[in-house]
């Protein structure tokens, strides 16, 4: 059985129109696979190309979503990525992008415009939910400009994309070799309240401001934490947040700058879920991305000043617990 024989009616917007789909890959077989997925679930294909069309003129519509595959980069492909980041920032189009653990790094690099929603080495189904969340965003902000109507066929179009992407997950192996990730739906997270009273707009109620700790104590305890998973099951303890934050607190007292790709290993999540919490703690004002002036096809992470103070003023109050204690 494959995507096409999957009986659901079009997805599309409140007024009826299939939402459009672009897809982007080198390999045919990936690019024929994908096509059938979407127009499997309702999606309509507006055009299937290789990624070296991303260079050719820009007349030709995107569609509401664009759909790219890049396991490999090079110069072009780089090329490439860095004009869709722009053409998708300008027309506000939504971008899923399925890439290697080994590319990461050069795709994460060319997009830093246009919020994309980036998977590692995803299954079949994984990308069809990442499609889903993606017409999500679109369609809630077509119900809001349309004053709230049709509320409930939002739902039902959520609903039926997540059904489909159940059943190709548990039929189709994943497309990339090695062990998939696991995309996980990760609780909202609330805007960032900063130390002290701090707001959004890092202003600090009191003055003084501690310094970082010893990086060696952070280090120890992330060694700690890491340890845990020699006598319990790993998931048990999954935190991604705070290991991000740790390790970037870490790399802040060393002067050392951190890849989006160590970043990922040091959560202790699965890439694509480690990179849709980096996507969220950046929206919050935790981390910011920092380009390489000298290297154009890398990016870093790290934590943002206002952070970077919380971490210290947390570390801090430790140090005073312990005071008490001795």
């Amino acid at each position: 059985m494959n995507a096409t024989q999957l009986d659901y009616a079009p997805v599309g917007d409140p007024a009826g129109m299939p939402f459009a789909i672009s897809i982007f890959a080198d390999r045919a077989h990936v690019r024929s696979q994908i096509a059938d997925d979407v127009s499997g679930a309702g999606f309509r294909v507006l055009r299937e190309a290789p990624v070296a069309e991303l260079l050719e003129g820009e007349a030709v519509s995107l569609g509401e979503i664009v759909l790219l595959d890049c396991p490999r980069v090079d110069a072009a492909t780089m090329a490439a990525l860095s004009r869709l980041d722009m053409r998708i920032a300008r027309s506000g189009a939504r971008l899923v992008v399925s890439t290697t653990v080994e590319a990461l790094e050069g795709v994460f690099a060319c997009l830093d415009q246009s919020g994309p929603r980036i998977l590692v080495a995803p299954t079949r189904g994984e990308r069809v939910v990442a499609l889903g969340q993606e017409l999500t965003n679109i369609a809630l902000v077509r119900v809001r400009e349309n004053s709230g109507r049709d509320e409930i066929s939002l739902l039902r179009l959520a609903e039926q994309v997540s059904e489909i992407a159940r059943k190709l997950d548990a039929m189709v192996p994943s497309n990339d070799t090695g062990n998939a990730s696991v995309f996980r739906f990760e609780s909202p997270t609330p805007p960032y309240a900063g130390p002290e009273g701090e707001d959004s707009s890092g202003r600090l109620a009191r003055s003084s401001k501690p310094p970082l700790p010893d990086p060696r104590l952070v280090r120890r305890i992330i060694r700690q934490r890491q340890a845990r998973t020699k006598f319990f099951e790993g998931d048990l303890f999954a935190d991604p947040a705070w290991d991000i934050l740790l390790d970037l607190t870490a790399a802040r007292a060393e002067h050392t700058r951190v890849s989006v790709t160590s970043l990922c290993i040091a959560s202790g999540v699965p890439p694509t879920t480690a990179l849709r919490w980096i996507s969220q703690m950046t929206e919050m004002g935790l981390l910011q991305r920092i380009e390489d002036e000298q290297d154009k096809r890398r990016a870093f992470i790290a934590l943002t000043d206002n952070a970077a103070e919380a971490m210290a003023r947390y570390f801090a109050e430790l140090d005073k617990e312990a005071g008490r204690l001795a």
